[in-house]
């Protein structure tokens, strides 16, 4: 585990030991010019600065829910890098401890969790799998959404969506940021509808419920992403 942190890290150049060396830089620099103010400001900013990439790379930005009847979010950071992996169910909880996602690039995590054996069970059954960007800077989202479309196939049980970042009211249901957006969507159809009625219903089943109630045909989404689950993966 160690070695996975320094190797996240290196991203943000905020080591231990270049913590280190900057301050004792700051600090040569401010004996040698200590009548200078505006000298020692600037030096004192940008200790700061390096100190701080590393509360930076902790802090989620947006969260990639996945949701078939696992339910799990993926906490991504400003660098595109997974800091948190939880489970909402069960099966969610199970799926979270899968290899090498804490620390890896989004698009790579979410290639680890489509292509392993549990997720393509669900997928083998023609169960309804939904990911769900939630972030809200837009112009990031829809950047994080094309490269989660981006492993779409031609296949109808993946629907691929983006939105607000509308976390702590999801968390407070008991759900995920995406399980909590088709909630909302059959609760406008049914206002009767509670948080607690959707938490055990598989993504499929909530989708039948509003294709039942609106008269449509389930939706489908972008394409399915089956097969390998292999997404194009890297840095914006």
């Amino acid at each position: 585990m160690r070695e996975k942190l320094q190797s996240a890290l290196a991203c943000v150049r905020a080591e231990e030991a270049l913590k280190a060396k900057t301050l004792a830089a700051v600090s040569q620099k401010a004996r040698r010019r200590r009548g200078r103010p505006m000298a020692w400001a600037a030096a004192c900013l940008t200790l700061l600065a390096v100190l701080g990439l590393g509360g930076l790379f902790f802090t989620p930005v947006s969260t990639i829910s996945i949701d078939v009847n696992p339910s799990l979010e993926l906490r991504v950071n400003r660098f595109d890098r997974v800091v948190g992996v939880e489970g909402y169910n069960e099966d969610g909880r199970a799926l979270a401890q899968t290899p090498r996602l804490l620390f890896a690039d989004y698009a790579q995590a979410l290639s680890t969790l489509l292509s392993s054996a549990q997720m393509q069970g669900y997928m083998q059954q023609g169960e309804a799998l939904s990911i769900f960007v939630a972030c809200d800077d837009e112009r990031r989202g829809a950047q994080m959404l094309q490269k989660v479309e981006s492993c779409a196939g031609s296949g109808q049980n993946v629907h691929c969506h983006a939105g607000q970042w509308e976390e702590s009211a999801a968390h407070a249901a008991g759900l995920t940021c995406g399980k909590y957006q088709a909630f909302l969507e059959l609760q406008a159809l049914d206002p009767t509808v509670t948080p607690e009625d959707v938490q055990g219903l598989t993504m499929r089943e909530i989708r039948d419920r509003i294709a039942e109630i609106s008269g449509k045909e389930p939706q489908g989404g972008h394409g399915a992403c089956g097969g390998s689950g292999k997404c194009a993966h890297g840095g914006h």
